[in-house]
C-alpha cells in the first residue's frame, strides 16, 4: 500500500529535479542577486537607486502604460476574431488557424524588421498622404509609442486568439440558438450569452498578452529604439553592456512582482466568474 503511494512521486521526481536545477535555482539566484552589491554584500541600494532615478521609473511607467494599451487592443481584435473562427466551417476555421499560427513560426526579429520597413520613412505607408505628418517626424512611426504598439499587437494577437478560441469552442451553440429564438438580436446574444461564457479565455489571453508585452524588449528596441526606452530593454543593457547584474536583477524582480500581482488579480477575477 505504501509502495502505491510512493509511485506517483517517484514518477514526477525527474521532472521536479529538472525544474529545480534548470529553472527555479537559476531564477532564484538572479533575483537574490538584486539584494547584493558588486562586491557581494547585502543591500537594498539597487531598489532605492531605481526609485530615485527618473529615467528608470519613467521607463517602467511607459512599459506599464504600453502593456495595458496593447492588451486592450489585442483583446478587442482577438475576441471577435476567435468568435468568427469558432463559428466558421471546418475548412474556413482551418484556413484561419493557419493564418493565425503561421506568424508564430517566424522569428519575432524577422517580423519586427518587417515592421521597420513597413512603417519606416521609405516604407509603403509613407506614400499615404499625411502619414509623415501623423508621425510628426522624418522616421515614419519609428521611434514612437504608436509604432511600437502596432508591432507588438501583431505579435500578441495569435496568443490571445488561441486562448479565447479554446473556450469558445466549448460553448454550446444551442445557448445562442435559444437566445435568438427568444427574440434577442445577434448583438444582444453575443454580449449577454457568449461574452460572459468567454470571460475565462479573455482573462487568460489578456494575462498572457500583458506578461509578454511588459517583458518584451526585441520589438520595442527595433521599433522604438533609444527614443522609447522600456524597462525590459534597460534591464538587458544593464546586464549585458553595463555588466551591473545586481541592478538588473533588482529591476527584474520589480517587473516579476508586477506580473505576479496581475496574474493573481486576474486569477481571482476568473475564480469569481
Amino acid at each position: 500500500m505504501r509502495r502505491l503511494k510512493l509511485e506517483p512521486w517517484l514518477l514526477i521526481l525527474p521532472v521536479v529535479v529538472l525544474l529545480l536545477v534548470g529553472f527555479v535555482l537559476p531564477v532564484a539566484s538572479v533575483l537574490l542577486s538584486g539584494f547584493t552589491t558588486p562586491g557581494g554584500g547585502w543591500t537594498i541600494e539597487n531598489f532605492t537607486r531605481f526609485f530615485e532615478s527618473a529615467f528608470h521609473t519613467g521607463a517602467a511607467m511607459r512599459s506599464l502604460r504600453m502593456a495595458l494599451v496593447q492588451t486592450a487592443v489585442v483583446l478587442l481584435i482577438s475576441l471577435p476574431l476567435a468568435y468568427a473562427m469558432s463559428r466558421a466551417s471546418a475548412k474556413v476555421q482551418a484556413f484561419m488557424m493557419i493564418a493565425i499560427v503561421l506568424p508564430l513560426m517566424t522569428s519575432v526579429v524577422v517580423r519586427s524588421f518587417g515592421w521597420v520597413i513597413l512603417i519606416g520613412p521609405a516604407g509603403p505607408l509613407a506614400d499615404i498622404p499625411g502619414f509623415l505628418e501623423l508621425s510628426k517626424s522624418r522616421q515614419g512611426l519609428l521611434g514612437t509609442e504608436l509604432g511600437v504598439n502596432i508591432a507588438m499587437v501583431q505579435v500578441l494577437v495569435p496568443f490571445a486568439v488561441l486562448s479565447i478560441l479554446g473556450v469558445l469552442n466549448g460553448v454550446d451553440r444551442r445557448l445562442e440558438e435559444a437566445s435568438r429564438t427568444m427574440g434577442a438580436s445577434f448583438g444582444r446574444t453575443a454580449w449577454s450569452v457568449v461574452f460572459p461564457l468567454a470571460i475565462p479565455g479573455v482573462i487568460a489571453g489578456g494575462t498572457l498578452a500583458f506578461a509578454m508585452s511588459i517583458s518584451s524588449f526585441i520589438t520595442p528596441n527595433l521599433i522604438g529604439g533609444a527614443q522609447i526606452p522600456v524597462l525590459a530593454a534597460i534591464i538587458y543593457t544593464d546586464a549585458t553592456t553595463n555588466l551591473n547584474w545586481p541592478f538588473a536583477a533588482a529591476q527584474s524582480l520589480l517587473m516579476l512582482i508586477v506580473v505576479l500581482v496581475t496574474i493573481g488579480l486576474t486569477a481571482k477575477l476568473s475564480a469569481r466568474r
